[in-house]
């Protein structure tokens, strides 16, 4: 049995909030987890929306049934299946929506991207490999890619600012996750900023608002 590829034109969506204007001053790429829809999951960031700042949430290109064949829908960004591949496609993804504002900015702004659970390493794969110059990358809820390319990761995550954010009663950053975090970060040599608050495995809005505002 042989494995083939093909290439074809692909249609996908994102949502976004605000437009860009004369005033936009940062723009805030918000990449969601499992199982989650960007439809719903960008209203969780309503309340650092304004004038000056756009938020943009991708959506995962896979999306599935989360109980059965019928119900609610998720999307997820990748699956250990041909998981090369779904890497490649939604860096090319990312990027595609990323150039489509860009022909839309006559000025230089701030590009903030924040990946949640699956999200995160998803938004750190793309700054590795992407064609996106950001100025932050916050990792809700996530940790850096167990695969990341150490050799690459200073040059290319070095200048940015760096948080990693979650919940202290999150059930899925137990002490062997974070350990996990903190050794990649080691032998990296980044320099995260730590955030924690009281809560679970979600977005916490008072947490969101203090790192924006």
């Amino acid at each position: 049995m042989k494995t083939s590829y093909i290439t074809f034109p692909h249609t996908a969506r994102f949502q976004q909030l605000g437009e860009i204007t004369t005033d936009t001053n940062e723009i805030v790429y918000v990449i969601h987890g499992y199982g989650q829809l960007a439809k719903y999951f960008i209203r969780k960031f309503e309340s650092i929306a304004s004038p000056q700042r756009m938020i943009i949430a991708p959506e995962g290109l896979s999306r599935f049934y989360l109980d059965g064949f019928d119900g609610r829908i998720g999307a997820t960004w990748m699956t250990r299946e041909d998981r090369e591949t779904d890497i490649a496609n939604y860096v090319a993804y990312l990027d595609a929506i990323h150039t489509s504002i860009k022909v839309r900015l006559d000025h230089d702004i701030k590009i903030t991207v924040l990946g949640f659970s699956q999200g995160a390493a998803t938004a750190t794969r793309w700054l590795m490999n992407g064609n996106i110059k950001a100025s932050s990358l916050i990792l809700w809820a996530g940790i850096l890619p167990y695969d990341l390319n150490l050799d690459n990761a200073g040059q290319k995550l070095g200048d940015l600012e760096k948080w990693c954010v979650y919940g202290l009663q999150d059930p899925y950053l137990k002490d062997e996750k974070m350990n996990e975090m903190t050794d990649l970060v080691s032998r990296t040599g980044l320099e995260f900023q730590y955030i924690t608050f009281q809560g679970e495995h979600e977005i916490e809005t008072d947490t969101l608002k203090g790192l924006f505002n």
